[in-house]
């Protein structure tokens, strides 16, 4: 059965949705709070808002309690500062203005909602732990005044459970149960839009353009690898739906553009997930069944992170947490920065050093190779990833970590250890990814580049070639691997 914390938490969503509409109630002054979904055309609050609002002033706040934590360097900022200016300039042309805060949410959302003497304050669901203590304070300190929504996914975590009303812990079933529920009602997918363009309200204090953020934020700007902002997420999903019956076939190949490059996108809400499931249909039908699984799976993590939040910082199979992880200082810094000497591993790395991106394929291959390689935590690897991913989401990022650890739930078996020479000749047989990231590696053949120590130090010097050879043997270490995992799940 559910939880007592999740079934109160389902019962305040189900009556928060219904209350208005009970009511009939009309609101003159609103608040539109902002958090993960940078956009106001198929976002559920602003729907909401815009309908049963007079005025609705538009928020966002930069949470310090999570951007204490960054580096100064961290590409998210710039990537979300590009996201507000294009937002702003929008609300700015729908004569509305965007208002920026900063500071703890807690304390800044309630100081400007009380200080405006708006009527209700309109936001969408995050189901991370923080975010779920965050908005249940502030839904505890405005009462009725607070009305939060599902929008960063199709259902809402409590929605899709077994008959006996538990979470499912394996993802099939889950998946055949959401597309169940999906199919009672499609309506679901109906894109939610803004009533007019009347409705903003316009604040002339802590307007988005009065500060330089980068400056108030001691953020430094940072060049991007992709475009930010709206407009540049609907041309990406414009240009993908014209590929995306290809999906299947090329996701994990490197060298050709496969994969969606919708990521940052959706975990900033610069597009909506029922605007990506409806552009990726045609009549009324799924172009991709693999694709539509890729959501599915992001939906099951959400799920079990909100149903299960320990996995946060613990192994979803608590035996998993016994294993006795090596933790070599050497051999974490060589894959942090793309030194192995494993080609396929250290071009990911080196990749997501640089744009802050990864496809799916590499996530599985270092991560696979950083635990049952390397012999380290995956806590290790989830926090690395967790600084440098331009897309983080806490609960893809525990969930597919624990997936490659085998430590989460439906994960591959432990004895599953990717062999990374074989997935780089695989998904990169004639070795463009490894040469785009690793050009020292350029005058090797096609056949060479997945494993260079075997040319030998002498001809790779002939040839100029500077490399490091393998921090570990694959073969020793697999042995290792396996006998670290049988000791602790026996």
């Amino acid at each position: 059965m559910l939880q007592a914390r999740q079934l109160l938490e389902l019962i305040d969503h189900l009556i928060q949705a219904e209350h208005i509409y009970l009511m009939g109630k009309k609101f003159k002054k609103s608040v539109l709070w902002l958090r993960r979904d940078l956009r106001l055309q198929d976002n559920m609050a602003a729907a909401k808002a815009s309908k049963e609002s007079d005025s609705v002033q538009v928020v966002f706040c930069f949470d310090q309690n999570i951007i204490s934590k960054l580096k100064k360097e961290d590409k998210r900022i710039t990537f979300i500062h590009g996201a507000l200016e294009e937002l702003n300039n929008e609300i700015n042309k729908l004569g509305g203005e965007l208002v920026i805060l900063y500071g703890d949410p807690k304390t800044e959302i309630i100081n400007f909602f009380s200080e405006g003497k708006f009527d209700a304050l309109y936001f969408n669901e995050d189901y991370e732990p923080y975010a779920l203590r965050r908005d249940n304070h502030i839904k505890k300190s405005l009462g009725q005044k607070a009305f939060s929504f599902t929008d960063q996914v199709i259902f809402h975590p409590a929605t899709v459970r077994k008959k006996d009303g538990t979470p499912y812990k394996v993802f099939t079933p889950f998946k055949n149960a959401w597309l169940e529920v999906l199919e009672t009602d499609r309506t679901v997918l109906d894109i939610k839009k803004i009533s007019s363009s009347h409705w903003l309200g316009k604040s002339e204090n802590f307007k988005f353009s009065e500060k330089n953020w980068f400056k108030t934020l001691e953020f430094q700007k940072q060049d991007l690898p992709i475009a930010t902002g709206r407009k540049a997420a609907l041309e990406i999903l414009k240009s993908f739906k014209k590929r995306v019956r290809t999906y299947e076939e090329t996701r994990n190949f490197l060298e050709v553009n496969s994969t969606s490059g919708l990521s940052p996108y959706i975990r900033h809400g610069l597009v909506g997930i029922r605007e990506i499931i409806k552009g990726t249909m045609s009549d009324n039908q799924f172009l991709s069944s693999t694709f539509l699984s890729e959501l599915i799976w992001r939906e099951f993590y959400q799920m079990i992170l909100f149903s299960f939040p320990q996995v946060e910082k613990a192994s979803f199979k608590p035996q998993y947490d016994k294993i006795n992880w090596h933790n070599g200082k050497k051999e974490l810094e060589a894959w942090k920065t793309g030194m192995t000497g494993f080609p396929i591993v250290d071009a990911a790395m080196r990749c997501l050093n640089e744009t802050g991106l990864m496809p799916n394929r590499l996530r599985m291959v270092t991560a696979s190779f950083l635990c049952k390689t390397l012999l380290v935590d995956w806590r290790k690897g989830e926090r690395y990833f967790a600084e440098k991913l331009l897309d983080f989401d806490l609960a893809s990022n525990s969930g597919g970590w624990q997936w490659s650890s085998s430590s989460g739930c439906d994960s591959q078996p432990y004895f599953r250890i990717f062999n990374p020479t074989a997935q780089s000749e695989r998904y990169d047989p004639e070795g463009k990814f490894i040469k785009k990231w690793c050009p020292e590696l350029a005058p090797l053949s096609k056949k060479d580049v997945h494993e260079p120590y075997k040319v030998g130090p002498l001809i790779l010097e002939s040839m100029g070639v500077t490399y490091p050879e393998p921090v570990v043997s694959y073969k020793s270490n697999r042995i290792k691997a396996l006998n670290m995992y049988k000791e602790a799940v026996k």
